[in-house]
Order: C-alpha cells, then sequence, then structure tokens
C-alpha cells in the first residue's frame, strides 16, 4: 500500500525546486526543462487543491496530504521513464512534510514523513522571497515569506540535502541553476 508514496529507481539526474509559495518554482522548472529538452513534474498540489477549492470552497486539509503524496509521486514515477538525462521536478515529498508541520502545528503523517525522507534527489534548488508576491486562490501567507523561507531552509539543512539557494530575478535564478546542473551532470 505504501508503495505509491515511494520513488521508482532512475538512472536520470532529479533536480526539486524548494521553497515557500509564490516564489518562482514553476516559471523555473519550465525554464530548466526547456534548456535541458527534458520533461517538468509539476506539483500535484495545485491541480488537487484548486479542485478542492473549486468544487467544496474548502483549502488543504490533513487528510489531503497523503493523496497529495501519493499524486506526486505517480506523477514524477511517470515523467522519470520519459526524461533524458535530467528529471525537473516543481516539488517533492520533503515540501509536502513542511507544509504539513508548518500548517497543522509541527505534525506531520509517519507515511508521508518516511518517505519524505527516504526518496532521494540529487540538487535542491531553494527559491527565495526576492519575487513579489502573487495571490491566487490558494496562497495565504504573504506576511510569513521569510518565516516559511526559514523554515524551508532549516529542513534541507537538518536533512543533510545537496542545496543552494537562488536569488534575484528570472534569468540570474536560472542561469545559477544551469550552472550547477552542469556540474552534477559533467561529474
Amino acid at each position: 500500500m505504501e508503495e505509491k508514496y515511494r520513488q521508482e529507481p532512475s538512472d536520470v539526474l532529479k533536480v526539486v525546486l524548494f521553497g515557500p509559495e509564490s516564489t518562482g518554482k514553476t516559471t523555473l522548472s519550465e525554464q530548466l526543462a526547456r534548456h535541458y529538452h527534458t520533461v517538468w513534474v509539476p506539483e500535484y498540489a495545485r491541480d488537487y487543491l484548486q479542485d478542492k477549492w473549486n468544487n467544496e470552497r474548502k483549502t488543504c486539509e490533513p487528510h489531503d496530504l497523503l493523496p497529495i503524496a501519493a499524486g506526486q509521486m505517480r506523477i514524477e514515477n511517470n515523467l522519470a521513464k520519459k526524461a533524458t538525462d535530467i528529471l525537473i521536478c516543481d516539488t517533492d515529498l520533503l515540501e509536502t512534510k513542511v507544509y504539513s508541520e508548518a500548517y497543522y502545528i509541527g505534525d506531520c503523517d509517519p507515511v508521508l514523513e518516511k518517505y519524505a525522507l527516504e526518496n532521494s534527489y540529487d540538487l535542491y534548488l531553494l527559491t527565495y522571497i526576492d519575487i513579489p508576491w502573487e495571490a491566487d486562490d490558494l496562497r495565504d501567507k504573504p506576511n510569513e515569506r521569510e518565516e516559511m523561507f526559514n523554515y524551508f531552509k532549516g529542513t534541507l539543512e537538518k536533512y543533510g540535502k545537496n542545496f543552494i539557494i537562488l536569488k534575484g530575478n528570472k534569468k540570474e535564478r536560472l542561469q545559477k541553476a544551469i550552472n550547477h546542473i552542469d556540474t552534477l551532470l559533467h561529474k
């Protein structure tokens, strides 16, 4: 049953965009995929939660997190088979774990936590909060961006993840990400 949260083995380099909401992760995911002529894994939670909002006028609740995690891994595992040398992931289960803890008083489902820590990626691109906030139906912490950024950074440090911080405009972020990814690709 828990297999649906597990990352399937793959030979591709896996890069995750990681960080608070409205920090340019999706835009950068698309740019990197285009640059490397590969596919990118969208954030499953966006569609899932937008549907929930549209149909029920409800936001994320703790019981939504495991279905979100399962959907995210299903998409990632399918797209890893279609990737070239690299797979760009707009998010991962560790990000879902961070949101679970931030929104639900430090709580995280043990199954989600297990796979958030077991699934592995080669590089995390931590997006800084220097991009203007863009409101939508799902984003709700415009005044807590710095605290959320620090939480994301602390999580990567706590679990010893390989990461860099991306700051600046879209062009600067893209170039810094490419430089670090190219280094990994040519090891």
